[in-house]
């Protein structure tokens, strides 16, 4: 019996199932990233004005005392790892278009990273900025770079404390557009 030959990458498996229904779910009212039918869409910002955008976002990363000593002494096997972080944070906010697909690609006007060290929780914490000059918000770039900034720190310290904790990822604040201003509680 002859076999099916496979999708090629831009075709759908013929087991896919596409929505079809003119209607969209009431549940999906309030999600602007799902169109009438209930398919997921990039939101059309084109009507929206441009204004400054700003969002900050933060989260920590827990480990063992020593660990903590290590970094704060920049005393890493791999060097400098809130130097390498600082990077990593930036280079994901820049990239956050390529890694969560239906963000805009933006043009971000400043990220700024800032760490703290909180010797006595054995606490990293990240906080980064995004800003814009845009019609859409920065808020995916600032907890991208927070997120991958904390990602940095699990890599370069793994070796010596695999049982590090990523926590408390969230957006502090955002600035700007028609929703107005959000900060954290």
């Amino acid at each position: 019996m002859p076999r099916k030959p496979a999708p090629t990458p831009n075709q759908a498996p013929a087991t896919a199932v596409r929505r079809t229904t003119a209607a969209r779910p009431a549940e999906l009212d309030h999600f602007t990233h799902f169109d009438a039918s209930g398919a997921a869409q990039m939101v059309d910002v084109g009507g929206k004005d441009v204004t400054r955008r700003i969002a900050r976002a933060g989260g920590r990363i827990v480990m063992q005392p020593q660990t903590h000593a290590m970094i704060r002494s920049g005393g890493a096997k791999k060097g400098d790892v809130l130097g390498v972080a600082r990077i990593a944070a930036i280079q994901a906010a820049k990239r956050t278009a390529e890694l969560i697909p239906l963000c805009h690609p933006l043009p971000l006007t400043r990220i700024a990273v800032d760490f703290s060290l909180d010797a006595s929780q054995n606490a990293v914490t990240i906080e980064v900025t995004a800003e814009t000059l845009g019609r859409t918000g920065v808020e995916m770039e600032a907890l991208a770079g927070a997120t991958v900034g904390l990602l940095t720190v699990y890599d370069m310290c793994k070796a010596v404390d695999r049982g590090m904790r990523i926590e408390a990822v969230r957006l502090l604040e955002k600035q700007g557009g028609k929703s107005g201003h959000y900060q954290a509680g």
